[in-house]
């Protein structure tokens, strides 16, 4: 049986130069890694785009109704089998994709690794992260710094380069003026004003 794993971190952790680096070796060796990612996340449209400038295609854009069980069996009919699935911003993902993919790696034999944000700038879970937290076979943190030299595992979402604390869960960084700082707990609790 092959397993789901789910590996997060804060932002600016390198989860995407990660996933791009797990591809590259997949296919190093002659195997087929899928790369998928939630429509959601349109930083980069249809690539994965890492913070260090590496930009790798997807295979599948996956939209909130989408069925990815179905997905992949499409897909694997018109492009041959695989030996990994890749998963990059998987926060963005439905409680029951996350179930689906679950179920590829158990009954598909399929590896299936998952990389992603556990929690949001209000310090909220994503719905993907939650049940990926409840169903993954292995948990993984990978890790980054705050700008004090801490461990960040937060993140905080600034616009127009000031701290905000109010919002809609998904904005992707980038985009309106809109940017992250990955953050530890006493930076982001300064930062936020409650100071203890």
């Amino acid at each position: 049986m092959s397993k789901l794993y789910f590996r997060y971190g804060a932002m600016n952790c390198g989860k995407s130069t990660a996933l791009m680096q797990v591809m590259h070796n997949y296919h190093e060796r002659g195997m087929q890694a899928m790369l998928i990612k939630p429509y959601t996340d349109t930083k980069g449209g249809d690539q994965v785009v890492s913070r260090l400038g590496i930009t790798k295609q997807v295979d599948l854009l996956v939209r909130p109704e989408d069925h990815v069980i179905d997905l992949i069996s499409h897909w694997i009919e018109s492009n041959g089998a695989i030996q990994c699935i890749l998963v990059d911003e998987v926060q963005f993902l439905k409680a029951e994709q996350i179930d689906q993919l679950f179920e590829i790696a158990v009954t598909g034999n399929i590896p299936v690794i998952c990389y992603g944000l556990r929690t949001d700038f209000l310090m909220q879970g994503f719905e993907g992260s939650q049940r990926l937290l409840l169903l993954a076979h292995s948990l993984e943190e990978l890790k980054t710094i705050c700008r004090c030299g801490r461990k960040a595992i937060l993140n905080g979402r600034k616009i127009d380069g000031a701290f905000v604390f109010e919002g809609e869960q998904v904005v992707i960084d980038g985009e309106n003026q809109v940017e992250y700082e990955s953050l530890c707990a006493n930076c982001y609790f300064d930062l936020k004003g409650m100071k203890v």
